[in-house]
């Protein structure tokens, strides 16, 4: 757990630096430095990640999984980054609305569990409910980071103190983050020893 908060809590220092420089220098470049940004969150929490899975799962490929989740990351913020980047969605019908906020939340929580799954089904039997716990604790850490940041956040704040704010608030979603995984992952281990003595 607590590599996966290192990770988490060091890869979002790059959505925080996109923010910023998209903020001070390229406003109009932030879509695209902000998925660049979740390529290399994604990556870092990948490479943390597989360092503990390799303890129980040495066959695991550290390679396809830092990047299976580094493109699920980028997948997942240009979802995210979709309705303040395309303001017209607000025009539209409620129910369209709805219909299409409900496909991007589960696009956006479900992507890097999805991808990771690919990788996982091979190491475990059971893999699929890596899928539904994975987008069960990127829900409670984006509730956790909502909590902390946004109320602290006020108008007419410099860039900088911003930033403190939004990386702490981030440390916090990357605990709540881990402590859901890894008890996702206590309940798949069992899964891996038959998976492995299958082989």
């Amino acid at each position: 757990m607590g590599w996966a908060t290192l990770g988490e809590s060091l890869g979002f220092l790059a959505p925080v630096l996109a923010w910023f420089l998209a903020a001070t220098a390229w406003p109009r470049a932030e879509f695209a430095l902000l998925v660049l940004a979740g390529l290399a969150e994604g990556a870092v929490l990948g490479w943390f990640q597989v360092r503990v899975l390799r303890n129980r799962l040495p066959g695991i490929s550290a390679a396809r999984w830092v990047l299976l989740t580094a493109v699920a990351a980028a997948f997942a913020w240009s979802v995210g980054m979709l309705p303040s980047t395309f303001g017209e969605w607000q025009d539209w019908p409620l129910p369209l609305r709805l219909t299409a906020g409900g496909a991007a939340a589960i696009l956006l929580l479900g992507s890097i569990g999805t991808a990771q799954w690919f990788e996982l089904r091979h190491h475990v039997r059971r893999a699929w409910p890596w899928i539904a716990g994975n987008a069960a604790a990127w829900a409670a850490g984006l509730a956790a980071f909502m909590l902390v940041a946004p109320p602290l956040w006020q108008p007419d704040q410099p860039a900088w103190l911003i930033a403190v704010i939004g990386v702490g608030a981030a440390v916090l979603m990357a605990a709540v983050m881990a402590v859901v995984t890894g008890l996702v992952l206590l309940r798949l281990m069992p899964d891996a020893a038959a998976a492995g003595d299958a082989h």
